[in-house]
């Protein structure tokens, strides 16, 4: 059977930080730690976070100070908890034209796809930095009541947006999309990889996809499969989860047995499919033919556990 890694082995889970849901719901404090000099805050823009230059690189974060000459409103800010005494902040600065041309944050580094740069750091600042990414992204697209269309407001740190509207008055809580991603598997020496068009050639992946309203984990996984390349299933048995803020999903990986081996592919979804052996992975990601995705991703953890050992 595949092993089954801690959460803390998926890269961008697990921060240590403690999200203090009783201090983000206090005014008061808040107000107090968003001026205080431990407070630090994690800059976004354009879904970019800002890293210092080097190698590695390093998240580059602000003091209150500094973030303050930066707000433009209440609702940029968002609290993400606290860590060995540290209070952590997202600044949403997305409203700014061109970063660059801002003093303030001259010479700090540079704004980049979280995406490109993930592998390079360590694992507490790529947890922190995926944190505040993910919950900007939502409080952007949450400015309006989803029920009336009145602009909404920030509550509990950022933790909410409510309608203010005496009518309505709904709240908007954060919400990830929970997406089932699979290695499929003959249970001896092969599996199923796929490729989708858009992608560097030679670059193959796991299955993936949205769980449906109404559908379970494992129902999920039976039907992604089964339209992707037409394959039955059982034996299909959870793994572990990452948190993928790109732009806000929940990946939960599964091994997967197939009890069929003829492949239909849907060429709407994926470009092609086939079964590779443990040996011809092996061989072809050596000789630079096959690429796959790095176990900084669930994809790449998944096919690196069951190339490691029998299922």
């Amino acid at each position: 059977m595949p092993t089954r890694p801690t959460p803390e082995r998926n890269f961008y889970s697990s921060a240590h930080i403690d999200r203090a849901e009783d201090k983000r719901r206090d005014p008061a404090w808040l107000a107090a730690t968003l001026a205080g000099p431990d407070s630090r805050f994690v800059p976004i823009w354009q879904a970019k976070n800002l890293l210092q230059d080097g190698d590695p690189p390093a998240p580059a974060l602000l003091t209150a100070d500094q973030a303050a000459s930066l707000r433009l409103s209440e609702g940029e800010t968002i609290f993400l908890g606290e860590a060995e005494g540290v209070p952590y902040f997202a600044l949403d600065l997305s409203a700014i034209e061109t970063p660059d041309h801002v003093p303030a944050l001259a010479g700090r580094g540079h704004f980049t796809d979280l995406r490109n740069v993930g592998p390079l750091l360590d694992r507490e600042a790529g947890s922190l930095l995926a944190y505040a990414r993910g919950m900007v992204y939502w409080a952007g697209r949450h400015r309006y009541c989803g029920t009336c269309g009145t602009p909404t407001q920030s509550s509990e740190g950022g933790h909410q947006r409510r309608c203010p509207n005496p009518d309505c008055g709904a709240p908007h809580f954060p919400r990830t999309d929970p997406a089932i991603i699979v290695l499929v598997h003959d249970g001896g020496e092969r599996c199923v990889l796929g490729r989708q068009a858009v992608w560097p050639p030679g670059m193959h992946s796991t299955l993936a996809g949205f769980v449906e309203p109404g559908e379970s984990l494992e129902d999920a996984v039976a039907r992604e499969v089964m339209e992707e390349v037409g394959l039955p299933l059982d034996e299909i048995t959870y793994q572990s989860s990452q948190p993928w803020p790109f732009p806000s999903s929940l990946m939960l990986g599964f091994h997967a047995r197939a009890t069929a081996e003829e492949l239909k592919v849907d060429e709407v979804e994926i470009e092609s499919a086939r079964w590779f052996t443990r040996e011809e992975i092996r061989r072809q990601t050596e000789a630079g033919e096959l690429r796959i995705s790095p176990t900084t991703s669930i994809s790449g953890v998944l096919l690196a556990d069951w190339m490691g050992g029998d299922d």
